[in-house]
């Protein structure tokens, strides 16, 4: 029988929905000292055993299909096939930012669930690398990291974290690869751009920013974070002054880094130094549509166009970005290193050939990774249904896996099917797609 035909008799003659809460049930139950709740655990263990065991008798492939049955719905587990009917192959890396995607300060105390934590411990159990993948600073990556996911599985050696947006990849157990400082291959123009933003942000603030933002402690990218909620009406303000001061400060480095590089002085005295935040709002302004209307609500519009930016400032300007999030953070880092250029000296170390990774990310530096396994037929990528504008457009354009907010584990569990679906039928696509009328991938909720 063809896969599909076996997911529908699946799904149609046995009680899934009672599988998957049992399932769970045991999973997820948290140790307790009580002779009646482990009673009842093993209860739910014995008949969690007695259905999956139903399946195993009853099916070709049985153990696959009870496997499935176990941690996804008939939705998503028809997506799974969809995509594997699609894309003929297992996913063999997982590629999460975390904020916003693992979790979410709005639908789950910013703590990443125990549901999802789970699914990550499962897949990785079964074999795929993890790569988390985040604009956060490596320490706090770490530390997170380490207490959702255990020391163990953190140094398996087949887990990497990309931190600072690409800047550094961290990869415990594989020796003198284990830590790359990506940032140290960088033009040194561009570096010393970074170190004298790094040094004057704060002296040189205005009085609100100066007060009511603090530098994040990243290795390389300048980042001001806001001192009040993040999302809250004060952090938008502050955070909106704050790019607008980056910008100019930046504009103001960058001329004198340039004109450094032409006559081996700090260009201080140079008449281009003036003109430095004018072309800095102009060039960013250009790049950035979200920019663009923060500097025209602050009164900071540029007054020039980007053909008179020279080419010596235009050049540096070309390699580095800078980063606005309404409410939570402004940042500069660089256009070379991205996420993308992380995930990929990631794999590397992980010795991932030929990958085929799921990405889940919901900003535009998650976007970078999922354009590259677009054009690279490198892998899927999945969003939750707040993110970024242009992320749900990349992600509805593609394969439609867009979850609900605190919801990532769906979308694992699809990658769980779809991989337990893969075992069976090697790594082409056999089928030409399941019956007209059936959603080719999970919708927007």
């Amino acid at each position: 029988m063809k896969r599909y035909d076996l997911l529908y008799r699946l799904y149609d003659e046995f009680d899934a929905t009672a599988l998957r809460e049992q399932q769970s049930f045991v999973d997820l139950f948290p140790p307790v000292d009580s002779r009646v709740a482990l009673d009842h655990w093993e209860d739910a263990s014995e008949e969690l055993t007695r259905r999956r065991t139903a399946i195993v008798d009853s099916m070709p492939h049985g153990e696959v299909f009870a496997e499935v049955a176990s941690y996804a719905d008939r939705e998503t587990a028809f997506t799974a096939l969809d995509l594997l009917n699609r894309y003929g192959r297992a996913v063999n890396a997982l590629v999460l930012d975390v904020d916003e995607t693992l979790r979410s300060a709005g639908g789950t105390d910013n703590e990443i669930p125990r549901e999802t934590l789970h699914m990550l411990g499962k897949l990785h159990g079964s074999g795929v690398p993890i790569v988390v993948c985040t604009g956060q600073t490596l320490e706090n990556v770490k530390g997170f990291t380490i207490q959702g996911l255990g020391n163990e599985l953190v140094h398996s050696g087949t887990l990497s974290i990309v931190y600072e947006s690409g800047n550094g990849v961290f990869t415990p157990g594989h020796g003198s690869r284990t830590k790359q400082l990506l940032y140290e291959d960088l033009d040194e123009d561009v570096r010393t751009a970074f170190d004298e933003v790094r040094s004057r942000v704060l002296p040189a603030a205005p009085r609100n920013v100066g007060r009511g933002c603090h530098l994040q402690g990243n290795e390389f990218n300048v980042t001001l974070k806001p001192n009040f909620e993040t999302g809250s009406e004060a952090a938008e303000r502050v955070i909106d002054d704050a790019v607008v001061h980056l910008i100019d400060l930046l504009g103001t480095v960058v001329v004198e880094t340039s004109d450094r590089g032409q006559d081996g002085d700090r260009g201080q005295g140079s008449e281009s130094v003036g003109d430095g935040s004018t072309w800095a709002r102009a060039h960013y302004a250009a790049a950035d549509p979200e920019i663009r209307e923060v500097l025209a609500a602050n009164d900071a519009h540029p007054s020039v166009g980007v053909e008179s930016i020279p080419d010596a400032v235009r050049a540096l300007f070309d390699g580095i970005d800078v980063g606005y999030y309404e409410g939570d953070a402004a940042e500069i880092g660089s256009l070379e290193l991205n996420k993308a250029a992380g995930v990929e000296a990631a794999l590397d170390v992980l010795d991932v050939e030929d990958p085929f990774v799921f990405v889940m990310g919901d900003s535009k530096s998650d976007l970078r990774v999922m354009e590259w396994a677009a054009e690279n037929r490198a892998g899927i990528a999945a969003a939750p249904e707040h993110a970024s504008t242009d992320v749900l457009a990349h992600v509805r354009g593609g394969d439609e896996l867009v979850y609900g907010r605190g919801r990532a584990d769906e979308m694992l569990r699809t990658v769980h099917a779809l991989n337990r679906l893969a075992s069976l039928g090697g790594d082409r696509p056999v089928e030409s797609g399941r019956a007209a009328g059936a959603s080719a991938a999970t919708r927007g909720r």
